[in-house]
């Protein structure tokens, strides 16, 4: 393992991004989670919205279904001001679980382009050597031949 760990100059580059690449995953999962759970707080309130607004006052005068159709409504209108704020609560909760996610995307690219951007400078500069090794060559080949045509052309 440390023979392999050797040979692998990016190894605890890429256990980094192992690691952020899985707290990405995690945010992410969190951010579903949460999102979901706003948009049930949504729905919950556009649904009593919708029963208080329903509520209907009671044609007669009876004095007591008067009363009773104003208790109810009082009591819709007190669970409707509850959703909302649980709404407003969850709304909150998605914005912190988005940023947090966001944040690591961002740092999860940030080890994936250095770890790019080190494979390109291990590829410049082993073309770099490959180009010097070549040239190197070429140069010997060069010399040997021009030593072979001038010792047989002497007489």
């Amino acid at each position: 393992m440390a023979a392999n760990r050797d040979h692998d100059p990016d190894a605890g580059m890429r256990a980094v991004a192992r690691v952020r690449g899985v707290r990405e995953q995690d945010s992410r999962l969190g951010l579903s989670r949460v999102a979901a759970d706003e948009r049930e707080a949504g729905r919950r309130t556009t649904a009593l919205r919708e029963q208080l607004a329903a509520a209907v006052l009671p044609e007669s005068a009876d004095p007591g279904a008067f009363a009773l159709g104003r208790l109810a409504a009082t009591g819709i209108s007190a669970q409707v001001a509850e959703a909302e704020r649980r709404l407003a609560a969850a709304g909150t909760v998605t914005t912190a679980a988005r940023e947090h996610w966001q944040q690591d995307v961002t740092r999860l690219s940030a080890v994936e382009l250095l770890l790019e951007r080190r494979a390109q400078q291990r590829g410049a500069e082993r073309l770099r050597r490959e180009t010097s090794e070549v040239d190197d060559l070429v140069s010997a080949r060069w010399l040997r031949a021009r030593r072979a045509g001038d010792e047989g052309g002497k007489p």
